[in-house]
């Protein structure tokens, strides 16, 4: 996944995180989750090892990226991970963050990859020892990305945030270990998301590499400020897009669970 979305451009990017990754998802509620009940327990808490494995593993590597671009796909990865941990506790809890978390991992992770497309049509590196100090020449643009970054970090009133609260609550009921080694993984995307924005946005400016600065052109602005309104959105009001998933997966719960 990291190097699928280093090599493909920006559009591809955010149609990789937002649409095909979520059908990986979707052939998993359609063909498994409904036949989970003949899983034994033993093979359900191994694949909740394996997507917590998956989960720390992603958010340990991301923080030693020196592109940007790669530093998002391995939170992409991490995200996903996290998302399966409520897929598979077999709570009603789990299963509706699950299916928050896959429809926020898709408006964030595509925002964030589209802000760094911004960055590389510009100055055409991804590299982050080149930025610095775009805070002041960039100021909309680093309004609009640290929305999106507090998102990706699942800060409370984004849209993250509330996908990870049900899953974490599916959780207490299945597994308290998982839920403890699970919030390491989330500190670690704290630390690498905020570490990233802070070597973009502040700092020293890096004079010797790019000399000329624009913030982001009209069309950028509309497109980022409109993804940026359905993260603030659906993190103030989830009631507004969960009233009509959660009749579906509870009728779902209670045949299958």
């Amino acid at each position: 996944m990291p190097e699928a979305h280093v090599e493909a451009p920006t559009p591809g990017s955010v149609i990789l995180a937002g649409i095909l990754l979520k059908l990986g998802s979707y052939a998993i509620i359609r063909l498994l989750l409904f036949s989970i009940n003949d899983l034994p327990y033993d093979y359900i808490f191994i694949l909740l090892n394996i997507a917590l494995i998956g989960c720390i593993h992603s958010s340990f590597a991301a923080y030693g990226q020196v592109d940007a671009k790669k530093i998002i796909a391995y939170s992409s990865v991490a995200h996903m991970n996290f998302s399966l941990l409520g897929l598979f506790s077999n709570t009603l809890y789990g299963l509706v963050g699950f299916y928050y978390l896959m429809f926020g991992h898709a408006i964030t992770s595509g925002a964030l990859f589209l802000a760094i497309g911004v960055f590389y049509d510009r100055y055409k590196t991804r590299l982050i020892f080149y930025y610095g100090s775009l805070v002041v020449f960039m100021p909309l643009f680093s309004l609009l990305f640290f929305i999106l970054t507090l998102s990706n970090i699942g800060f409370p009133g984004t849209v993250n945030f509330v996908g990870e609260f049900f899953i974490l609550s599916g959780m207490c009921d299945y597994a308290i270990v998982l839920i403890i080694l699970s919030t390491v993984a989330v500190v670690y995307t704290l630390i690498f998301s905020l570490s990233l924005y802070n070597r973009l946005f502040f700092g020293p400016v890096p004079k010797m590499f790019i000399r000329f600065y624009s913030d982001c052109t009209r069309l950028e602005f509309y497109l980022l400020v409109t993804l940026c309104a359905v993260v603030l959105i659906l993190g103030l009001y989830p009631s507004s897009f969960l009233q009509y998933s959660i009749p579906v997966l509870v009728k779902a719960s209670i045949i299958y669970y």
